[in-house]
């Protein structure tokens, strides 16, 4: 009987690790969560499946603790595996990015190619993790995927909330969305990030009106499959949403490629959205090759192969695997968040034999 721990700190970690909770109970194994932060504690007390203290965690004793987060507390019983709270869109310099490695984790379960080749070598330069491309957990409900029946096109609005990276904070841009929705030619749904300022959710609340919805949820799969196109600017819900091999037009996208209709000023936005829902076939080809790179797997099995990989991971020698570092300072301010100080340190990996 594995235990597993689905850790979590935001509500956006939910849909990441919810089809891994199916997974883990298909297959008959024990599941906990721990939540970080209220916003997302309220939504799981109801399961009966949450932990409430570092200390329960511990009595606990998991063998995998899969987390949505980028630190995970060192002195959790378990392999540490990384699981992503994102795909890797270059919205931060490299330092600070999808790859930086932060001396926690024992195993990350990447989602492809992109991920996997750099991963991988950072694991062999460093020799204390271990990286295995399994694709992402959270998109696995997206698929099949299935043809919309739509009667005319519905547009799908998403911002990040980094302020100088993001839309919502552009008058100019809400002001020609506004003028684009009040002609009733197309279907609209708004959904922003939960961190999103609130003065700037609030003036897409502002937006609503018949063929106008804003959706205050974090479980996006759902609008992704309704939608025909999407509007957004460098949120890491761009790529979620391309595995459809559906259109998306970005403003002022931090690092425009060929797989995006980038513009830089809102006029240009109308022109963008008919290319979009003309899918030439030029934008479809560099979006399948965007696939083919980011996350190659169809499925819907991905949640079935970080199980899988996990548990391999936990049963295999891991003696060639060095010492994680000692992250003195990190250590400190994780004891210090949770107000527990602990001096058990996990430094390798347990195997179970």
């Amino acid at each position: 009987m594995y235990k597993f721990l689905l850790h979590v700190t935001y509500a956006y970690g939910l849909p990441i690790c919810k089809p891994l909770e199916q997974e883990i109970k298909r297959r008959g194994y024990e599941v906990k969560w721990f939540s970080e932060m209220e916003q997302s504690s309220c939504l799981l007390r109801d399961t009966g499946d949450l932990l409430l203290t570092p200390q329960d965690v511990i009595d606990y004793e998991p063998h995998i603790v899969l987390s949505a987060t980028n630190i995970v507390p060192d002195f959790f019983p378990g392999i540490k595996v990384q699981i992503f709270h994102g795909f890797s869109i270059n919205k931060r310099a490299a330092e600070k990015g999808h790859f930086r490695v932060r001396g926690f984790f024992d195993l990350y379960c990447t989602q492809g190619p992109s991920t996997t080749i750099p991963f991988q070598q950072i694991a062999k330069d460093l020799g204390y993790f271990e990286a295995i491309e399994t694709g992402w957990s959270k998109v696995d409900p997206l698929f099949p995927i299935m043809p919309t029946q739509n009667q005319r096109p519905c547009i799908l609005v998403s911002s990040t909330f980094t302020p100088k990276l993001s839309l919502a904070h552009s008058d100019a841009f809400i002001a020609e969305l506004k003028r684009l929705m009040e002609l009733d030619k197309y279907d609209w749904m708004i959904t922003m990030h939960p961190l999103m300022d609130k003065d700037c959710a609030d003036k897409f609340r502002a937006l609503e009106k018949t063929n106008v919805k804003f959706k205050d949820t974090t479980d996006l799969i759902p609008l992704f499959k309704q939608a025909d196109l999407m509007i957004a600017d460098t949120t890491s819900a761009i790529a979620e949403f391309l595995l459809q091999e559906k259109p998306v037009v970005t403003f002022n996208n931090n690092k425009p490629d060929n797989h995006l209709i980038d513009i830089q000023q809102p006029e240009q936005l109308e022109a963008a959205i008919q290319k979009g829902l003309a899918c030439p076939a030029e934008l479809m080809a560099y979006i399948k090759q965007f696939i083919a790179e980011t996350h190659p797997y169809n499925d819907g099995q991905s949640s079935a192969r970080v199980i899988d990989a996990c548990v391999n991971f936990l049963r295999k020698d891991k003696q060639h695997l060095k010492s994680k570092p000692l992250n003195l300072l990190r250590k400190l301010q994780i004891r210090k968040k949770y107000k527990f100080f602990s001096f058990r340190s996990y430094t390798k990996p347990i195997t179970l034999k």
